[in-house]
């Protein structure tokens, strides 16, 4: 073949595009469930991380590993309930392989705001995911999921209440892309620590906890907005009550 014709140059550059393209279709195929299992391994980390454990997973020699058997030791029931409060299914073994482990927070947000437009009937299809944690010493923590929208994507995390169903143990948040030194604070200690012993109800009823400038006013229900993120500390504000909305049935039947 003259290698000089344009034919040549085609043919050559197709079949270069075709090995590339199988070879990254091999390597991805080969990825996947390792990809899976971290997507996995975060969640959990995520999900103890709100009720201050797994602390020694940066120092463990295989974290994967030691954050997959804390999980196994700490988190002792999921459940998933709907919008009335009612526990529709519950789990005790295997919480990771369960219905309420894989139920994707992303997917309940957009119908919780399809809900909030006015769309009740969706009302139905809402399955949230409760977490119960036990740990060694007989301390117990509710864990619950909340996502929302941030000021430049998506934000996430998770609360843990205390065995009162109202009192705030830890919190953790994640986000997608807000900005580094402002709003990416969220994930900081700093801003985290604060949501500790805050009470999520007033009375009988929710009572959000409030991201305030200027100082805090109620110590039982407000923390200080990241300094320069007043947006992105009041979506994470939205967030946490777009969810206990919903989570309220059941913390009331609980409480």
């Amino acid at each position: 073949m003259d290698t000089n014709k344009n034919s040549y140059t085609v043919i050559y550059a197709t079949i270069l595009v075709v090995v590339v393209a199988a070879l990254l279709a091999i390597v991805s195929l080969s990825l996947k469930d390792k990809q899976q299992i971290n997507i996995e391994v975060e969640k959990q980390m995520n999900i103890l991380g709100s009720a201050h454990l797994a602390k020694g997973a940066k120092e463990a020699p295989n974290k994967n590993k030691y954050i997959q058997d804390e999980f196994t030791n700490n988190i002792t029931e999921a459940l998933i309930i709907n919008a009335e409060g009612d526990v529709v299914e519950s789990f005790t073994e295997n919480i990771v392989e369960s219905e309420a482990f894989k139920i994707e927070p992303s997917k309940q947000f957009s119908l919780i705001r399809q809900i909030n437009e006015g769309n009740e009937a969706l009302k139905k299809d809402l399955k949230l995911p409760v977490f119960i944690c036990t740990t060694p010493d007989g301390a117990k923590s509710i864990i619950l999921s909340c996502y929302g929208q941030g000021l430049w994507g998506d934000i996430w995390g998770y609360i843990s209440l205390k065995d009162d169903y109202q009192t705030l143990n830890g919190a953790l948040f994640d986000h997608a892309g807000e900005t580094p030194g402002l709003g990416a604070e969220i994930t900081s200690d700093k801003f985290k620590s604060q949501f500790e012993g805050k009470s999520i109800f007033d009375n009988d009823n929710i009572s959000p906890i409030k991201v305030v400038k200027g100082g805090v006013k109620d110590a039982k229900h407000e923390i200080d907005a990241i300094s320069g993120a007043t947006i992105t500390s009041t979506c994470v504000q939205d967030m946490i009550s777009n969810w206990l909305k919903y989570y309220e049935p059941y913390l009331k039947k609980q409480k």
